[in-house]
């Protein structure tokens, strides 16, 4: 077995601030260096000093083309590969060459990417702008090495087309807002506060064959037919346990090329579901980190592949087992190194923590319809909610010790003592006693305090984490700045910061939750206490044209009305594409694949009631089975014409919101009800005539 040195892989293949340091000269990395950290722009002979070192680096690794790689509203990443090679000269002879200006502007066709109006057929000029926030780096595979240039993508008109510009808006809104509040405290040494994100990554490996033996495995991403396999997850023996021979293979090669590219990939495991796993960085950067994630997803697919293994991102590829997410862990830290939402060892008597944490309530409460928004898409309707991840109402975790010191402020105006963890007596003289954690954990909380952070566990495994840090960064952007306005114009400092935590804490209580969210009781309290219960991705896009949502957004300059516009029209269409595609897919199956094979079977089965009563014998179980098939077959049929029809009316609305309203009200319920049809058909029918592997042999043959 071949010995991995990851202190000397890590980062390989990033320009990273070492490599610019070692290749530009002192003034220019110094003025990148302060661009980096204080914002402004590079000067084009800086820049052209940066390309020319960037590209003599990525020569000598083995590149020969560089990509302006962004994050378009697909949720996936894009990239155009340009050749770094010149026109010839009169001897024949090309030069490498690149420019500072090919590094900080790209073109791209705006009108081909999901724009929501914003750029029509007619006009389909866009900008790619460097982000010299996130380092360059080096991509291996098929098509040789690629320099790849993380970037803003912009239309002609200077509207956000992507998820990075609005993230990169709303990480400076939080840190001028989180500065104000920390010089009220006396802090005069940070220059920015940073949000830290650290995004775990779920996901599930089958065996590539039998993966391209699913249609709609191949189109749609999950199984649109299917029954459990007789064993699921019920023992519970998949957590955690040992990890497979084949799967180690794709995890140990998966870390070295997350290590090259500088993904600090530091947790796997066995997830709950048979053949499901996770994956779990260290914290970064909001916008690093949401770059990263991006290369996890990518890098997962592609390392899969080279093991004969089809990696699945979808949030429920498996009915009956549970579904992917992404938890997404969100702090706030100073420059200088302080994690504003650690609490120190007497959490109630940290005015500043508290502060923050009222704030954090105010904000989750005011908009927990634009939190739940930020979680939803289509995959995530299937497993939100679903007795494995949280529920589609927005709750806030404090645990004990905090929502103890919560209740002393809301009920005395004081808060005089913080529970404290005790120690763990394990009743074996041989283990070590050890302090416990002062709270326990909540894995049904959709929004959790985990000791210095928040973690939000709603997250879809196969979106972009852009979306949801935005939107967290802006709702408490907007808190910090309502409590700084306050506080700023106070003559007593110290009494108006304890009545404004008061105020806070006792206004917005109702969204603290630390019991079972996956409880239907529940479900009853959350509605008699007023919290918004949105069940679906069509009615969760409703919220980001609110008065209260545009007002927000605009405040801040994170989105403009015509970019919020733009984001619903793009959600409502994408719904519709990606429950077409399923519905299409479910239509060319049934019809294709199950139906004659079902056919087939009653003709042998026919052919069996014959054969035993020419012998003499009754055939009455023969019979039986024969007229239980044909009548849910005749009802599968039936259930697919009712599909194809409902499809076909669709074709006639044109607004975006009505038709992707007539998909969650009249298509989907066709697609299911054929689905039970087929699966009902699936659990009786000889597996041998079965046209397509089912749960069994995809779970569990990995």
């Amino acid at each position: 077995m071949s010995k991995i040195n990851v202190e000397e892989i890590f980062a390989s293949n990033v320009f990273t601030l070492g490599v610019m340091q070692e290749r530009l000269p002192k003034e220019v990395f110094k003025d990148v260096k302060k661009v980096m950290e204080q914002g402004g722009e590079l000067s084009l002979a800086d820049a052209n000093v940066v390309a020319k070192a960037m590209k003599d680096w990525a020569v000598e690794k083995g590149a020969t083309h560089y990509t302006h790689w962004f994050q378009p509203l697909t949720g996936i990443t894009a990239e155009k590969h340009d050749a770094f090679v010149t026109v010839p000269d009169a001897f024949g002879k090309t030069l490498l060459e690149f420019s500072g200006k090919e590094l900080i502007k790209g073109e791209s066709d705006a009108s081909s990417f999901p724009n929501g109006g914003i750029r029509s057929t007619c006009e389909a000029r866009g900008y790619t702008a460097w982000d010299i926030t996130s380092p360059a780096f080096l991509k291996e595979d098929s098509t040789g090495v690629l320099l790849c240039i993380p970037t803003a993508f912009c239309s002609y008109t200077g509207e956000a087309l992507d998820k990075k510009t609005p993230l990169l808006r709303s990480m400076e809104a939080i840190s001028a807002q989180s500065l104000r509040i920390i010089r009220l405290f006396g802090n005069t040494t940070a220059t920015k506060v940073i949000p830290s994100v650290g995004a775990e990554q779920e996901y599930f490996l089958i065996d590539r064959d039998k993966y391209l033996k699913r249609k709609d495995l191949i189109f749609a991403g999950r199984t649109l037919f299917g029954v459990p396999a007789p064993k699921g997850q019920e023992m519970e023996d998949h957590y955690f346990g040992t990890i497979r021979d084949r799967v180690g293979a794709f995890m140990k090669e998966l870390n070295v090329e997350l290590w090259k590219l500088g993904v600090t990939a530091k947790t796997q495991h066995n997830e709950a579901a048979p053949a499901q796993h996770e994956l779990a960085p260290i914290y970064e950067t909001a916008n690093i980190a949401v770059d990263h994630n991006q290369l996890i997803m990518e890098t997962m697919k592609k390392v899969a592949n080279r093991h004969n293994l089809t990696c699945l991102l979808h949030e429920k590829p498996f009915a009956g087992v549970n579904g992917s997410g992404k938890h997404d862990n969100w702090s706030l830290c100073t420059d200088t190194g302080i994690n504003l939402l650690d609490p120190g060892k007497t959490p109630h008597e940290n005015i500043q923590f508290l502060l923050i944490v009222a704030c954090i309530m105010k904000a989750v409460d005011t908009h927990a319809d634009l939190l739940r928004q930020s979680a939803a898409d289509v995959g995530n309707d299937h497993r939100l909610g679903a007795g494995e991840a949280p529920p589609a109402i927005i709750s806030m975790f404090l645990g004990e010790q905090l929502e103890d010191v919560v209740n002393q402020l809301v009920e005395t105006g004081e808060a005089a003592r913080s529970i404290r963890g005790e120690k763990l007596e394990t009743g074996v003289s041989t283990l070590p006693g050890f302090e416990k954690d002062a709270t326990d954990r909540n894995r049904t909380s959709p929004f959790a305090f985990t000791g210095n952070k928040f973690e939000f566990r709603m997250v879809g495994s196969s979106d972009s984490v852009a979306g949801p840090n935005t939107t967290l960064n802006a709702i408490v952007a907007e808190a910090f700045c309502e409590a700084a306005d306050v506080l700023e114009a106070a003559e007593d400092f110290d009494m108006a910061v304890h009545d404004l935590i008061k105020e806070y804490m006792t206004k917005h209580q109702r969204i603290i939750f630390n019991g079972d969210g996956y409880s239907q009781k529940w479900v009853e309290e959350a509605a008699r206490r007023g919290l918004p219960n949105i069940k679906t991705t069509v009615e969760a896009v409703e919220t980001l044209l609110t008065e209260k949502s545009v007002k927000l957004f605009e405040k801040f300059g994170i989105f403009t009305k015509v970019e919020l516009e733009s984001r619903a029209e793009v959600l409502y269409e994408t719904y519709v594409k990606t429950i077409n595609i399923e519905a299409r897919t479910m239509i060319d199956m049934a019809s294709k694949q199950y139906i004659p094979a079902i056919i087939d079977y009653t003709k042998a089965l026919a052919d069996t009631v014959l054969a035993v009563q020419s012998a003499g014998v009754d055939a009455v179980v023969q019979k039986n089975l024969l007229v239980e098939v044909s009548d849910k077959l005749t009802k599968a049929k039936m259930a697919l014409d009712v599909l194809v029809d409902v499809r076909t009316q669709s074709k006639a609305i044109k607004n975006h919101k009505e038709r992707a309203f007539f998909f969650k009200e009249q298509v989907v319920p066709a697609m299911n009800e054929l689905r039970g049809h087929i699966d009902s058909l699936e659990r009786i029918v000889d597996a041998k005539v079965w046209p397509v592997p089912n749960y069994g042999e995809l779970i569990f043959e990995v």
